[in-house]
Formats: structure tokens, sequence, C-alpha cells
């Protein structure tokens, strides 16, 4: 008997495997996102994070770079660059300083993509996989004209748009985290990563329910993380919250080979967003109910009185 439910366990868990849905993790806005406390480096962040992902066996993930950033700390920004593409993960382009297209002209827009590959081509001078683009703030076009043209234009560069379907606003914990660090206040840390994994697991519920509305099926996923300064503190019990999903961990590109990311919601957007945010809007779906996030309590914790 004994043997017998071992077996079914075994089957039982194949089949999941077998039809787990792929999920890629994606890091924006390196070398860094947010504060540091004392003592913290861009070099140091990005070594703990590469030993978390290789202890976890994470395929390849891109890190999405403005190398705009290096102009206030070159000298540890470009070094965690190097360490980030030397341990075996890629790069891709987020614009020279994180522009948002919103506010930019799409010849504005474009002049700041070609500003930031002289750093892609140099951090990856044999692979040359950096064409992969991540818009900052998701923001794609506020006007449909401006969004077709700045495509079109990406497209005729070779760039792909490294697309997101998951995503809570994890940023918004890096800073939280540095100052309660250098409180060294135990208890909110805690609750940093409570409150943190709830909002986690309730939004990348919601956007997998959005998915089914959009597509009708479960599709592969892209999640949107940002390095940061809880980055090494989190992304243990992150990794162990997406495996209880269910998640096969793969590539970025492996995540969009699936046909969801051939489609285009083909409308101007005022605030942006996901994929499936776009889609949503576009056809007036109405969105799964989700917990608020604790955005003033997160600008508040850990602040000197």
């Amino acid at each position: 008997m004994k043997l017998c439910r071992l077996a079914l366990a075994a089957l039982c868990l194949c089949f999941a495997q077998a039809h787990a849905e792929k999920l890629a993790i994606t890091f924006d806005d390196l070398p860094l996102n947010g504060e540091l406390a004392a003592g913290m480096t861009r070099v140091g962040i990005v070594d703990d994070v590469l030993k978390i992902l290789r202890r976890h066996r994470v395929p390849q993930v891109y890190g999405f770079i403005n190398a705009g950033k290096l102009e206030s700390d070159a000298a540890d920004g470009a070094l965690a660059l190097e360490h980030w593409v030397a341990g075996g993960q890629a790069v891709g382009n987020h614009t020279y300083s994180h522009l948002d297209m919103h506010k930019s002209t799409p010849e504005a827009f474009l002049a700041e993509v070609s500003r930031n590959e002289p750093a892609l081509a140099l951090l990856d001078a044999k692979g040359g996989a950096w064409h992969w683009l991540r818009y900052p703030y998701l923001r794609e076009g506020d006007t449909l004209e401006k969004r077709r043209e700045v495509a079109r234009q990406l497209r005729e560069r070779g760039y792909r748009i490294a697309q997101v379907t998951l995503d809570y606003e994890d940023y918004l914990w890096n800073t939280a985290y540095a100052h309660c660090f250098a409180a060294k206040d135990e208890k909110q840390i805690a609750w940093l990563k409570s409150s943190y994994l709830a909002s986690a697991s309730a939004y990348i519920d919601a956007d997998r329910e959005m998915a089914k509305l959009v597509f009708g099926r479960e599709i592969n996923h892209v999640l949107l993380l940002h390095l940061g300064a809880f980055s090494k503190a989190i992304l243990p019990d992150l990794l162990g919250l997406l495996h209880a999903k269910g998640f096969e961990l793969v590539t970025l590109a492996e995540a969009q080979a699936d046909p969801a990311y051939v489609t285009d919601p083909d409308a101007a957007s005022k605030y942006g967003g996901t994929l499936l945010e776009q889609w949503m809007d576009v056809r007036a779906l109405p969105y799964p109910k989700v917990p608020p996030k604790p955005r003033k309590e997160l600008a508040s914790v850990c602040q000197p009185q």
C-alpha cells in the first residue's frame, strides 16, 4: 500500500510538472533600484543575488540596465554590471535614464535607447543578446501614433519587447528595507517580508486570473522585479512562493515563446501597464479584486522620528 501511495504521488508530481505554468524572472533598474544602507554596495547586492540564483538553479535572468545611473557612482555600478554578466546573467535595454515615453517624443525616446547601447554592447561583447527592451514604467505610448512609430523603429533595430505579466511593484520595499536595515529593526524587517509575500501572492494570483480572462487559458508569465537592497533578504522566500504556486522557471525567450506574446493591444494608454493590464483595459474587462499595497506604511517605516 505504501508503495502504491508513493507511485501515485510521483505520478501526480510528474503531471503537475508537465502542466506547470512557465515563468521567467527579470530585474529592472540595474545596477540598483532604491537607496542603500551604510555598508551596502551595488557589487555586494549583485554578488548576493547571483549566489541565490545559482543555489536555486534559476535559468538565465535578464537584468535591464539604465547606464545613466553610472554617472553617480561609476566604479561600483560598472563593476556590479560586470559581475552580473560574469555570473552568467543577461542584460537588456531599459533606456539610458529610465525615460518615460509618455513624457517624451518618439525621437527623444529612441535617442535614449541608442544612448544606452554602448554599455550593453560592452557588457555583452560576445553574445549580442542584449536586443531586448523593457519600457520604463511599462509605458508604450500615450498616443497610438507614438506607440506604433516607436514599436516600428525598435523592430527595425532588431529589438524584442520584454513584456511583463506579473507585477506587484516590488520596488516599494527596497528603500524601506534599507532604512530598517540601517536601524537594525528586526521587527519591522519581519513585517517587510510578510507584507511583501502577502502582496506578491495576491497579485500573482490576480494576474493569473487576468490571463485566463484575456486569453481563455493559462499562459507563460514574465515576472518584473527590481534589483535593490531587499533582493537578498526576500528572494529565497519569493522563489519558495513561486515553487509553491507551481511555476516552472524558464528563460525570458522560453516564456515569450508563448503565442500570447505575439499579440498587441495596439492602443494608447494613459497609465501604461503589463501586457495583461493593457488587454484588460482595451476590452474593458473588470479587474480581479486585490488588497491595497501598504504604500503609506512602506514610505514611513523605520524613518527617523
